[in-house]
């Protein structure tokens, strides 16, 4: 167990991280065509350019600890992603349908919050300021997304949510 150090459990968290950041591109492109809200169809596609350059930032964490850049299996995000699929099935049509969909598209921001916070204190921890730039530039962006994704609930999305089906 004596190669168990941060160093290995921060590589580890990044590959899954990785894993997360390229499986959220796909949903977020399947949620964006499913919000029947405009401005959370916008929201999606916005996000999902982000996540582009978030993956690329990962690509040149990987670079600055001298490893390829490679996922692992998230069990987590494919959770909530699984969750999000459902949403969009049962509730298809529905006034709820958006909710659903925001609701699990901040379940997948939270977790990414938690990850990029977490590998931005341990980047630190480990005396890498450029990597914990790079993760605290990601961290920014989800924390931006969580909020724009709060206000479109409260202003619109739970409003409609409530209406009943025509």
């Amino acid at each position: 167990m004596a190669d168990k150090t941060l160093d290995t459990l921060f590589h580890e968290t990044l590959r899954d991280i990785y894993y997360a950041e390229r499986k959220i591109t796909q949903a977020l492109r399947k949620m964006a065509r499913a919000a029947q809200d405009p401005k959370l169809k916008e929201a999606f596609e916005t996000h999902e350019d982000e996540t582009q350059g978030q993956i690329e930032r990962l690509t040149k964490v990987f670079e600055l600890i001298g490893k390829r850049p490679r996922g692992k299996t998230c069990d987590a995000i494919e959770g909530i992603i699984s969750e999000g699929e459902e949403v969009m099935e049962e509730f298809k049509g529905s006034p709820a349908h958006d909710a659903g969909l925001l609701a699990a598209a901040q379940a997948v921001e939270h977790y990414e919050i938690s990850r990029y916070g977490t590998l931005k204190a341990w980047a630190t921890q480990l005396g890498m300021d450029e990597a914990a730039d790079l993760l605290g530039q990601t961290l920014a962006e989800e924390e931006k997304t969580d909020g724009l994704l709060t206000k479109l609930a409260k202003t619109a999305v739970n409003t409609a949510a409530q209406k009943k089906a025509a």
